[in-house]
C-alpha cells in the first residue's frame, strides 16, 4: 500500500473537478483530481447513446476553452466526452485515472482516501466534485415486477436494441431524462410515460435567442437560491423541453400515464387504476447521493444526503463542487462550474493559509 500526501484532493475529473483543476492550476498548493474511469470523459460516454447536452454549446463550455461547433446546437455525448478530455491534456491537469476512491474519513486533523486498489491519499483539504448522478432512485415496489421485465434507470438504459420492437415499455419519471428515453423508444413500442409532480417546462428558444441567453441577460441563471428570484427558479425547476412537451409526445404515440402505484408480476399499475403488461420499465426518477463511503457523519444529514453552503461544508476543509443550487441555478450547469470553482478555490486558500495550520 502507497501514500501520497497532499495539500487539496479533489475526488471527480468530470466538468466540475476540472473546473476547480483549471483554478487550482493558480495557486502553489500540491492537488490532485482523480477518477475511477479509465479515460477523462467515461463517465459520458457511459450514459445513453442518443443523450446531448442541456445546455448549448455556448452554455457549455469551461473556463479558459470554447467548446467547438455550432453555438446555438447541443453537443453530444461523445463530442463532450473528448472536449473534457481534451481540456485536461490542454491545461496539463493531475488527474489519476482509474482511480476509485472507495472512503473517506478523518485521521489526525486531515483527511484520508482509501482507493480501491488499497492506496491511500492524504490531503489537507478534500472537494467532493462526484456530481449530482449518482444513485438512481429506484422505488421499493420495482422489487414486485417478475424477472421477465426488464429493469433499467439511466445509468443501464444505452439504447433502443436492449429492448424488443413490440414490447410494451413504462418509463417512470417526466423530467427531461425520462422525456428523451421515452421519445428515443417510441418506435415500434407501446410507450407509456408515468408523470409525477406537475412540471414547468419553457420554449426552448425565444425571439430566436436560446432561452439559457435570456435566463443569462435577466441574472436568472446566477440568482442564489436565498433571493425572490431564485427562490422562485428552484421551486418551479423549470427546464427547456426541446420538442418534448407532453403534447408533443402525445403525437409521437406515447402514451401519458399518472404516477405507478403498484408493480407485481408484470403488471404496471397507475393512479388512475389502469394496468399494462411490461415487457420492460425504464426508472427515471431521478438521483441520490451516494454517500456510505464518506465516513464522516457530521456531512451527511438522516437520510445520507450530503450538507453544506454555497459548497462548503460543516467539516472544515471539506468543500463541494457541482451540486445543484449550490450558488445558484447555473451551479448544476457546466456553464456554473467555473465561477464556483474560483468561488471554492478562495476559500480554501483562506483554510489552507490560516495562521498555525500546519504544511
Amino acid at each position: 500500500m502507497t501514500t501520497r500526501l497532499l495539500d487539496i484532493l479533489v475526488i471527480g475529473a468530470a466538468q466540475a473537478g476540472l473546473a476547480m483543476g483549471y483554478h487550482l492550476r493558480r495557486t502553489p498548493y500540491r492537488f490532485q483530481l482523480t477518477d475511477g474511469r479509465a479515460r477523462v470523459g467515461d463517465v459520458w460516454r457511459n450514459r445513453y447513446d442518443s443523450l446531448t447536452l442541456f445546455t448549448p454549446r455556448s452554455y457549455s463550455a469551461l473556463p479558459g476553452l470554447t467548446l467547438a461547433g455550432d453555438t446555438q446546437g447541443y453537443a453530444t455525448r461523445d463530442e463532450f466526452a473528448d472536449y473534457l478530455e481534451a481540456y485536461a491534456s490542454r491545461f496539463n491537469l493531475p488527474v489519476a485515472t482509474g482511480t476509485r476512491v472507495r472512503g473517506l474519513d478523518r485521521v489526525d486533523g486531515h483527511f484520508r482516501a482509501t482507493t480501491e486498489g488499497g492506496d491511500s491519499i492524504e490531503a489537507r483539504a478534500v472537494v467532493l466534485a462526484t456530481g449530482t448522478f449518482q444513485s438512481p432512485v429506484v422505488p421499493a415496489l420495482a422489487s414486485g415486477l417478475s424477472s421477465r421485465v426488464l429493469q433499467l434507470t439511466p445509468d443501464t438504459y444505452k439504447s433502443p436494441a436492449q429492448i424488443p420492437m413490440g414490447a410494451t415499455v413504462v418509463v417512470v419519471g417526466d423530467g427531461a431524462t425520462g422525456r428523451d428515453i421515452a421519445s428515443d423508444l417510441s418506435s415500434g413500442r407501446a410507450i407509456y410515460l408515468a408523470t409525477g409532480k406537475p412540471r414547468t417546462t419553457m420554449r426552448e428558444r425565444i425571439l430566436g435567442q436560446s432561452v439559457f441567453w435570456w435566463l443569462d441577460k435577466i441574472g436568472a441563471l446566477t440568482a442564489a437560491p436565498e433571493t425572490l428570484l431564485g427562490g422562485y427558479l428552484k421551486k418551479t425547476d423549470g427546464f427547456p423541453t426541446r420538442g418534448k412537451e407532453l403534447s408533443d409526445l402525445r403525437r409521437r404515440g406515447i402514451r401519458i400515464a399518472p404516477r405507478v402505484t403498484q408493480a407485481e408480476g408484470e403488471q404496471v399499475t397507475f393512479a388512475s387504476g389502469e394496468s399494462v403488461t411490461a415487457g420492460a420499465v425504464v426508472w427515471a426518477a431521478g438521483y441520490r447521493d451516494d454517500s456510505a463511503w464518506v465516513k464522516i457523519p457530521e456531512v451527511k444529514d438522516a437520510s445520507g444526503a450530503f450538507i453544506h453552503r454555497h459548497g462548503i461544508a460543516p467539516v472544515p476543509g471539506l468543500f463541494f463542487i457541482g451540486r445543484p443550487w449550490q450558488r445558484s441555478r447555473a451551479s448544476g450547469l457546466v456553464a456554473g462550474v467555473g465561477s464556483d470553482a474560483e468561488f471554492i478555490v478562495g476559500h480554501l486558500t483562506r483554510f489552507l493559509d490560516r495562521p498555525g495550520d500546519a504544511r
